[in-house]
Formats: C-alpha cells, sequence, structure tokens
C-alpha cells in the first residue's frame, strides 16, 4: 500500500538509477512526504512536481496556501533551511516549518512565472536586485566557501594535462581559485550560490522572490556565474555571444554595486571547475561553454 495519496513521477523514480546513495534517497522520499503531511496536519492540494534535487508537493497547511518540498540531503542544498530561516521571507521565499532532519520544509506557495518571462538583461537586474537583500551577515553553522573553494581547486589542480580544456586557464583558475580561498574577504556573507532565472518565481507579497538556495557562508561575488551560464541557448543565438555574456556580467556587477575585477575572477573560478565537472561527465558542450565564459568576461 502506497504511503502517499499520489504517484511520485515516473521521471522522479528514474534518479534511482543514477547510483546507490540517489537509489536510496528516491526510496526514503515517500516516508518523508507522509510523515511530514501527517505530522503538520497538511492537506494535498495538486499533483507534485519536482527537479533535479527536489519534489515539490503542493497542500493546504490551515486552508493556506503552501508546498511541501522534500530535497536532496547532501551537500549545499541539506543546508536550505539555514538560509530560509535567516532571510525569515525577505528577498527569499519564506519558509513556515522544517525537518532539518530528513530536509522536509513546508514553504509559502509562491507564483509559476519564473524570470524566464523577462528578456535576459532585464531578469539579470532583477537578480542584481536580490542580492541587497539576500547577502546579510551568514549564519554561524553554514559551509563556509573558503573550504569548499579549496577542495575543488585541489581537484582542479589534478586535471590531466590532457584534458580537453586549456591548461592556462586551469592553471589561472587554480591560481585565483587558492588565492580566493585564503581571502578572509571569501566567508562571511549568506550567499545562495544558484541564483538564476529558474531559481526566482513571481509572487504576491513580492514581485519576485528567490526559491532553492544552495546556501555557503561566502562572498557576495560568488553569485554572478549562473546567471552567465542559464539561458545558454539564448547566447549562443546572439550575433556576437560574447558580447551577450559580457553585457550580463557587466549588467549584474554595475547594478549590484560589485567589484567587478573580484566578481571576474570568481567567474573564471567557477567555470573552470565546472569544465572539471563536465569532462567528467563526457558533457563537451559544457566545456565549451565554459571556455567561452571565461574568454568573454576577460576580452
Amino acid at each position: 500500500m502506497s504511503l502517499l495519496p499520489f504517484d511520485l513521477p515516473a521521471s522522479f523514480l528514474a534518479h534511482a538509477g543514477r547510483d546507490d546513495r540517489w537509489a536510496d534517497w528516491v526510496a526514503s522520499v515517500p516516508r518523508r512526504l507522509a510523515h511530514a503531511l501527517e505530522a503538520w496536519d497538511l492537506v494535498v492540494d495538486g499533483p507534485p512536481m519536482h527537479g533535479h534535487t527536489a519534489v515539490v508537493v503542493p497542500v493546504l497547511a490551515d486552508g493556506a496556501a503552501a508546498v511541501l518540498k522534500a530535497g536532496w540531503p547532501f551537500e549545499e542544498p541539506r543546508q536550505e533551511w539555514l538560509a530560509l530561516r535567516h532571510w525569515d521571507g525577505r528577498g527569499a521565499v519564506r519558509m513556515l516549518r522544517a525537518d532539518p532532519a530528513s530536509n522536509v520544509l513546508l514553504l509559502e506557495r509562491l507564483g509559476t512565472s519564473d524570470l524566464r518571462a523577462l528578456g535576459a538583461i532585464e531578469a539579470c537586474e532583477v537578480v542584481a536586485g536580490l542580492y541587497a537583500s539576500l547577502h546579510v551577515p551568514a549564519p554561524a553553522r553554514l559551509d563556509r566557501l573558503s573550504a569548499t573553494v579549496a577542495r575543488w581547486t585541489d581537484d582542479l589542480a589534478a586535471l590531466p594535462r590532457s584534458a580537453p580544456f586549456p591548461r592556462r586557464l586551469v592553471e589561472q583558475a587554480v591560481h585565483l581559485g587558492r588565492a580566493l580561498a585564503a581571502d578572509p574577504g571569501t566567508d562571511g556573507t549568506l550567499v545562495h550560490t544558484d541564483l538564476h532565472d529558474e531559481n526566482v518565481l513571481a509572487a504576491d507579497r513580492a514581485p519576485w522572490l528567490a526559491i532553492d538556495p544552495q546556501p555557503l557562508s561566502g562572498d557576495p561575488h560568488y553569485e554572478i556565474a549562473p546567471m552567465l551560464w542559464n539561458r545558454w541557448d539564448e547566447v549562443l543565438a546572439a550575433r556576437d555571444p560574447r558580447f551577450a555574456i559580457r553585457r550580463r556580467f557587466h549588467t549584474l556587477v554595475d547594478v549590484a554595486g560589485l567589484d567587478e575585477d573580484r566578481a571576474r575572477d570568481w567567474v573564471v573560478v567557477r567555470e573552470a571547475h565546472n569544465a572539471m565537472w563536465a569532462i567528467e561527465d563526457g558533457d563537451a558542450d559544457r566545456v565549451t561553454a565554459a571556455i567561452t565564459i571565461v574568454k568573454a568576461v576577460q576580452d
């Protein structure tokens, strides 16, 4: 007998095929959701939806529209509840309840429109405007960007010279990554780390609110890169793709009042890390995108 009054999407259940850890988590999701539905006296109010690392179920909580989210309980997403509690609805979706041990959250229900409804530059302006609300002193328990970037940069340094990513860019990113990991300014600010068009939704109490943080105690300049690699088909369709990337970059930096050089350094580091993981996954297109972005912001 099913633990839930609905079936989870087959496309979500397929995640179990990734590896044993994914299989264990997918198998646990019905139990996690069923427990929260009963413990918090929630009424299912629509079919479940999912992304890459979470299932979201529309519910009613004391008659009010909300969503129940069961998220991937590893790496940065496991600390989503800490960030949402800290923001308390300022610039982000409001968390109503949380079960951190299960990584199950009850959240206010937002609209269905995301920033893809706007032009790319207007979307950059919205995201840059959200930074002011989101970039506040980080809670003490949050993982630190310095440790994370140091670990990933060590991995990057071990990338074989035969890898399909220019060696000079590897060496540049390793140098920058190690310098930034040792910089006191790399930690201390609550950063979303995955703030892009699809992670900003329309809302009633504010025009736009952020969702799905993968939070770290970090540096506001770290936030820029996802807005450069998102909506990549539009970059490729532009008459001058590098100009399209630079226009996004400068819009984000100028509207948010960030330091251009530091933002550029973080883009180089993040894209080199992305290229490293894309090489591991055999994703040649993503490697090419990373090279294009790194070159564009340094032209």
